[in-house]
């Protein structure tokens, strides 16, 4: 059995420096397969920001993969925002905003759900979703998939407000309902098909 940590929303510019190492020396003890961070590394993407989350993954052991949030883009720089909206994500955490990792018990897919146009809840275009149920598809046998994103393709029960949800979420879990599914995001979802 595979262990998974999820991290989200680590808003570095704002994080307090001290629970850093309790952080790093529980996720040594854990021993993961993997550590997903679902977005928000920074609180407004400056340079200063990423260079201190770009720290903090050095000192992770274990294999990462890491998608972006809508912290990730700038806000106030509009050039930046619209021309270049993860240039910085890409030069200090991840060139890749389709990261993925296999091995023998999971295939976990990473997708960029952040966008310049929308602060909040993020959106996902069909080309993505194609790509990922095909990436999906391909995969045979026991191998439980793990899709992760910044923003969330359902909420728990309870949460009336069905805008915080992230653009293109239905068309997502539509085109993937034959697959076993958990979805990982800040506000966790899990979808199991029977097999």
């Amino acid at each position: 059995m595979r262990t998974i940590i999820h991290l989200s929303d680590l808003h570095f510019g704002r994080v307090n420096p001290p629970i850093q190492a309790p952080l790093l020396c529980f996720i040594r003890a854990a021993k993961p397969d993997l550590v997903v961070i679902s977005g928000d590394l920074t609180q407004r993407a400056h340079t200063a920001e990423f260079l201190a989350a770009r720290a903090f993954l050095d000192q992770v052991p274990f294999p990462l993969l890491v998608v972006p949030g809508n912290h990730d883009i700038p806000l106030y720089n509009l050039v930046a925002r619209f021309v270049r909206p993860l240039q910085k994500f890409r030069r200090y955490l991840c060139a890749n905003l389709s990261p993925f990792f296999r091995d023998p018990e999971i295939a976990v897919a990473g997708l960029n759900t952040a966008r310049s146009m929308t602060t909040k809840y993020g959106r996902l275009n069909p080309a993505q979703i194609a790509r990922l149920r095909d990436r999906f598809r391909r995969i045979e046998g026991e191998i439980t998939k793990v899709v992760v994103t910044h923003h969330p393709f359902d909420l728990p029960p309870g949460y009336a407000d069905r805008r915080q949800l992230v653009g293109g979420a239905q068309a997502a879990m539509t085109a993937m309902a034959s697959a076993a599914w958990t979805c990982c995001s800040p506000a966790t979802c899990t979808l199991h098909t029977p097999r």
